[in-house]
């Protein structure tokens, strides 16, 4: 498929309208995600079949909940802040895990994209300039959608635990701030327990 065939697919419109706008980001989560999924021959999970574990809250892990199916409500999407473009999937249903990791190589934006990435951040690129960072910004998504997943990625069989099912448990109200909170998520202060909110 070319990158007009990927954005006009139903995968791809539900990504970008849950992150709200189409940009390199999303597109490397989109096909990492994919990747990721077609080499353990999995499905999107209704419930907890899946775990993704994201090394980055940036643009990418919005893709990674949409086609994955797992979400921090289920228990099944974990956020480790590592800060790099690495996506782990795993599957209950047969035990195997994938490890899907951005090469070195596969994304460093030129020196305008660059530049302009700064200026409309900072609030300091004029009309032209966020008319052409726009530009390149979608030029570049488009890219990352059509090269090969090989030169994207490097998949390898992933060596990590299972993580366990996520816990449903009643709330007990903190005694500082009385607000209802899990149990197993707060600490027992001289024979009192306290949420981390107040510790």
């Amino acid at each position: 498929m070319n990158s007009q065939e990927i954005m006009n697919s139903e995968d791809f419109q539900r990504c970008a309208a849950f992150h709200g706008h189409i940009c390199p980001g999303l597109s490397i989560g989109y096909r990492a995600a994919k990747a990721g999924m077609a080499w353990l021959a999995e499905q999107r999970a209704e419930d907890e079949e899946v775990v993704a574990v994201v090394e980055t809250d940036a643009c990418s892990a919005d893709a990674v909940q949409v086609l994955t199916g797992c979400t921090f409500g289920k228990g099944n999407f974990i956020f480790k802040d590592h800060g790099k473009m690495v996506l782990t999937i795993l599957s209950r249903k047969n035990g195997k895990g994938v490890r899907v990791s951005l090469r070195p190589e596969a994304f460093s934006p030129d020196a305008e994209h660059t530049a302009l990435i700064r200026k409309v951040t900072g609030g300091e690129a004029s009309p032209a300039e966020e008319a052409r960072f726009r530009e390149l910004h979608l030029q570049r998504s488009r890219d990352l959608l059509e090269r090969p997943v090989g030169d994207l990625f490097e998949l390898a069989p992933a060596e990590m635990a299972m993580p366990g099912k996520a816990r449903i448990e009643p709330s007990e109200p903190c005694a500082r701030c009385g607000e209802p909170t899990m149990p197993s998520k707060m600490e027992s202060i001289d024979g009192k327990k306290i949420c981390r909110g107040c510790l």
